[in-house]
């Protein structure tokens, strides 16, 4: 089956998995279709405007730090249980620096604020915890799991994104300015239009430019068709948390949104193009890179002369040998001349131009070698065996490349026209069964409200419409939706469970009046991301303990009414990082292009495609800016349920699997910072066995241990202290030591001893969770 066909093909299968049926011809099809559409009229609740609740009565007033607290208790007390007491102070700190930065707190921060009698020290840590970049890179990597972030375009090139980074960039910058969350969308969605000459708008469009994309497709009008969807699914799952997707084929099944309402709102996207080459702003990376990349140049000039002398007389012909090596409508447009383009051919030729290499144009010589066809000579074959010796020459220079940086920005672009290529129903999903021409609207269900569409000199100011009604302070969804990610992102559980889909099929919202309050305040407060944060930090029920107690769990299994504070598993990032932490080896570096620590041996081919940094500093930066390879993403980080980058991810799953243990246990990665740990503790701690325990329980739970702990771990101690002894008896052992010491003797028998202790506590379950 041709490719042109195979999406709408497996979406075919989909829907009549669903139940749902074509007509053989595409007019009765329509018109069934017109007859099933919903009626557009009844609001949903999530369609209702926000309100702005009254704040419940409720008898404990002085459990109630925030209005949010009002709204939790009042059911509880409906239920005729209490909240739960406060956790102390040292859980607390802990858990909501883990929540708020991604990592764990120092016992130094664990102390000051333990010993903080000020009346408001909740609020000077809420404050502190808000004011620090950590906080920005917390949240950006929870809104790269919804951008579909990656460094790479995934499919089987899996080609690098050397300018991707800019866009983590402009995420951990927005959050630690508290750019309101409104400003936020508009220049994600329209940044080229709303601010064409601004560097850091025209970056935000990456939030768009994030689709995986296979530059070897030659249906390039497939091709557009499958990243307008995915950009048109992304912004409905991400910010409206709807699963609009669902009305690409047929009309939703559950949801009133049409297949019209669907095509309706890609047309926004019909014009839209990105260009990967626009010039950065010059800086200490781009300076760097200019650098290095000069020195590859400069080395392999010859080489590539050679290359560029080889391909010269052939390359009008590799030009028409590899455009027509597209399906036939895609060369209906690269073969129309320049003045007869629509927009619909500038779309094509862009898109053509934009992952063309002269590599490609080589595939005539090769072609003509390789099967002998009537473009063949003995001289051909001849210039094509100059031509892979000279390729095989330039690979030994990879090394001299630049690994991280460049020069240029990507961001999304409308190729100086304001006409756009038109948008029509397509009869079961598939690009090639036209039905009506549609314009771009927003759903009908959600909103009688009609775009106000305003073109530029440049552009056809379509998103920006769009933008404007979705950070409207009177759409129903955005605000909602948003809040609720944050609710879910302390307490593991969204008001809404079904964070991305505020639809029939997704549930209704435990606490409607509390969704409603968190929305409305958002608005009014500006938008700002900080402020909601810090109301529930400040909140009573975010304070609670996570103690079980046996009446809440009968009231109430699920623990829905939050009358005790949720337990969570730590996600990838903030295992890996707080063991950096714990570790001092943390690099607080911020922003910059991504990195490649080292990875497993075992990897085999795979690690070919994972080129280890060489600044050694960079092994130990934070997880989010380890390089994210779609084919490969980084080992220890999959294993704890790093986000897919294949799509807009909506919430971190967990698991428990003995690969989880396996890894932290026998990773040299994990092992080295266990010795860097106990290193750490032994420098800080003294020679007192007791006092070295006590503060390693201090860095990585922030509690000394118990006495029954210490007697444990004593007999650990003395055990492996014999173990040791014994394997070097047998020759067979090297000692893992300790390392980092400050001018301390230890002996290297207890030291081993010791690093085993550390790399087992470390490994134990209160680490990687949050209390």
């Amino acid at each position: 089956m041709r490719n042109k066909v195979y999406s709408a093909f497996i979406w075919g299968i989909a829907c009549a998995v669903a139940g749902e049926t074509f007509a053989a011809d595409d007019k009765p099809a329509q018109k069934a279709a017109e007859a099933a559409a919903p009626e557009a009229k009844a609001k949903f609740w999530s369609y209702q405007p926000v309100k702005t609740p009254a704040v419940p009565e409720v008898k404990q007033k002085e459990w109630v730090k925030t209005p949010i607290d009002a709204f939790i208790l009042a059911p509880i007390e409906a239920k005729q249980l209490t909240p739960s007491a406060d956790a102390d102070r040292a859980t607390f700190i802990r858990r909501a620096t883990l929540d708020v930065w991604g990592v764990i707190p120092t016992p130094e921060e664990v102390d000051a604020f333990v010993n903080d009698t000020s009346p408001n020290a909740y609020e000077k840590l809420a404050d502190r915890l808000l004011s620090s970049t950590k906080y920005g890179e917390r949240q950006a990597r929870r809104w790269l799991d919804l951008a579909r972030y990656a460094d790479s375009t995934g499919f089987q090139g899996d080609q690098t994104r050397a300018n991707f980074w800019r866009y983590r960039d402009y995420v951990i910058n927005s959050f630690n300015q508290d750019k309101p969350y409104s400003t936020f969308l508009k220049e994600q969605i329209a940044g080229d239009e709303i601010a064409p000459n601004k560097p850091e708008a025209l970056i935000a469009t990456g939030f768009l430019a994030g689709y995986p994309d296979n530059s070897n497709s030659r249906d390039l009008v497939q091709r557009k068709y499958q990243i307008t969807t995915d950009m048109t699914d992304t912004i409905g799952k991400v910010v409206l948390g709807q699963t609009v997707e669902c009305a690409r084929c047929h009309n939703h099944k559950f949801d009133k949104i049409s297949q019209k309402d669907y095509f309706s709102l890609q047309a926004f996207f019909a014009n839209t193009s990105f260009d990967e080459k626009m010039p950065a702003a010059k800086g200490e990376v781009e300076a760097k890179y200019e650098k290095q990349n000069a020195k590859w140049e400069e080395a392999t000039k010859e080489i590539r002369a050679k290359q560029a002398a080889i391909i010269a007389p052939f390359k009008e012909k590799g030009i028409k040998y590899h455009n027509e090596r597209y399906l036939t409508d895609s060369r209906e447009s690269i073969f129309k001349p320049k003045e007869q383009w629509t927009a619909h051919d500038r779309w094509i030729n862009h898109r053509l131009a934009s992952v063309t290499t002269d590599d490609d144009y080589v595939g005539y010589i090769r072609d003509a070698v390789e099967t002998k066809n009537k473009d063949y000579t003995p001289e051909l074959a001849v210039k094509y065996l100059e031509y892979k010796e000279l390729a095989e020459d330039l690979k030994k220079f990879d090394d001299l490349k630049p690994t991280a940086g460049s020069t240029y920005i990507t961001a999304a672009t409308e190729l100086g026209h304001t006409d756009a290529p038109p948008t029509y129903v397509f009869f079961g999903g598939d690009h090639e069964r036209k039905l009506d021409e549609v314009q771009p609207a927003f759903p009908e269900a959600i909103t009688d409200e009609k775009p106000v569409i305003v073109p530029t000199a440049n552009s056809s100011g379509r998103r920006t419409a769009l933008a404007n009604w979705i950070a409207s302070d009177k759409n129903p969804l955005t605000a909602r939706v948003y809040v609720n990610r944050i609710w879910e992102q302390y307490f593991g559980r969204g008001i809404v469970e079904t964070v991305s889909d505020f639809g029939k099929a997704g549930q209704k919202p435990s606490n409607a009046a509390l969704l409603d309050y968190l929305a409305d305040k958002f608005v009014k407060e500006g938008w700002s991301v900080k402020k909601l944060h810090k109301e529930v930090l400040l909140s009573g029920v975010y304070r609670q303990a996570s103690a079980h107690r046996e009446e809440a769990r009968q009231a109430d299994p699920d623990n829905k009414l939050l009358a005790v504070f949720p337990r969570k598993r730590l996600e990838a990032e903030q295992i890996r990082d707080s063991l950096l932490v714990a570790s001092g080896n943390l690099e607080d570096q911020v922003g910059g292009p991504s990195v490649f620590p080292p990875v497993p041996a075992n990897l085999g081919a795979a690690a070919t495609q994972w080129k280890v940094s060489k600044d050694k500093k960079d092994h130990n930066r934070r997880s989010l800016y380890v390089f994210t390879r779609r084919s490969l993403p980084y080992p220890l980080l999959e294993t704890f349920d790093m986000a897919t980058a294949q799509e807009a991810h909506s919430k971190r799953d967990v698991t428990t699997t003995p690969l989880q243990s396996l890894a932290l246990f026998n990773s040299d990665v994990v092992l080295g910072w266990s010795q860097a740990l106990a290193g750490r503790v032994i420098n800080e701690a003294g020679e007192d066995e007791e006092d070295q325990i006590d503060r390693l329980y201090q860095i990585l739970f922030a509690r000394n241990a118990t006495d029954t702990e210490k007697d444990a771990l004593a007999a650990f101690l003395e055990q492996h202290q014999q173990s040791v002894k014994d394997k070097l008896t047998d020759g067979k052992f090297e000692l893992s030591v300790p390392t980092g010491l400050k001018d301390k003797k230890v002996d290297p028998i207890q030291a081993a001893a010791f690093v085993d202790l550390v790399h087992t506590v470390a490994n134990s379950n209160e680490f990687i969770y949050r209390f």
